[in-house]
């Protein structure tokens, strides 16, 4: 009695083994490639999967986008400036037979093929073309890995550069370039805004002359604007070229008249002696 108990317990435990062994469970985003004596039987949809213990072998491959970061990589561009680039790639298996088929470790070929292809692109770039047309550089990447990963199964959807990071040395020229560049620009808008400025007054001066009331308009609404500060100064505006004008007219006269009076005769020796004589 003893001895059927304990082979009906043997029997028992061997069919769990067996059943463990034989039952998989292949969730929703995963497909299950089956190999029979080392041939492939073809993959296997999501749900219970049936194999044969010992004889069959079942892989799973997950179908979700997967991310890997590509480590930071030194990299000299095409105008010989040494930058550190990292950047991250974003790929999923759409062919779960050849990801396994295909290549022994798909996610370690992804990423060295990714630092290569990186190191690659970036250098073919100027540092300028690196900073400003990021987007491009990113295109290119992808596109050389799906050249390669298509063979393997998997789609590389996206590529993005991560972290740029320049020289000491470097990060100041460019500060004083920037620096340059805005002073350039000050000077350029400070000298449009002295001829515009200049542009204005030559009409306002125009202005004037046609109408010679309105600089005595600009005089009171010059008085209106001093008085408002609450001052005790008291100005008298006056047109300052008329003023001049007036002065040299004055100045003029006074020098005419003077020039034209008479002035006295002189007193000589022949005067003297003639004076004595008569006496």
């Amino acid at each position: 009695m003893t001895l059927n108990i304990a082979i009906i317990v043997v029997i028992v435990v061997l069919a769990l083994i067996a059943a463990r062994l034989s039952i998989h469970v292949v969730k929703q985003y995963e497909r299950g490639v089956v190999l029979r004596l080392g041939r492939v039987l073809g993959a296997r949809n999501p749900g219970l999967v049936w194999i044969i213990p010992v004889i069959d072998r079942i892989t799973k491959v997950s179908m979700r986008i997967i991310t890997m970061p590509i480590q930071s990589q030194g990299i000299i561009t095409r105008d010989n400036v040494s930058v550190d680039i990292s950047a991250v790639a974003y790929f999923r298996v759409f062919d779960a037979v050849k990801s396994v088929i295909a290549i022994e470790n798909v996610y370690a070929a992804i990423d060295q093929i990714a630092q290569t292809t990186l190191r690659k692109v970036v250098g073919q770039h100027t540092l300028d073309e690196t900073l400003a047309e990021t987007d491009i550089i990113n295109s290119g990447i992808r596109e050389i890995l799906d050249e390669t990963t298509l063979e393997w199964g998997v789609e590389v959807t996206l590529v993005e550069l991560k972290d740029i990071q320049l020289p000491d040395s470097m990060k100041r020229a460019m500060a004083r370039q920037a620096e340059a560049e805005r002073e350039k620009r000050a000077k350029i808008i400070a000298a449009e805004g002295e001829s515009l400025a200049a542009a204005a007054l030559g009409d306002a001066s125009d202005t004037m002359m046609a109408h010679p009331l309105a600089l005595q308009l600009r005089n009171l609404q010059t008085l209106v604007e001093l008085g408002v500060d609450k001052n005790s100064t008291v100005v008298f505006p006056a047109p300052l070229m008329s003023t001049i004008s007036e002065l040299a007219a004055f100045l003029g006269r006074e020098a005419a008249a003077a020039g034209g009076a008479r002035l006295p005769a002189p007193v000589g020796n022949e005067g003297i002696r003639g004076n004595v004589a008569t006496s």
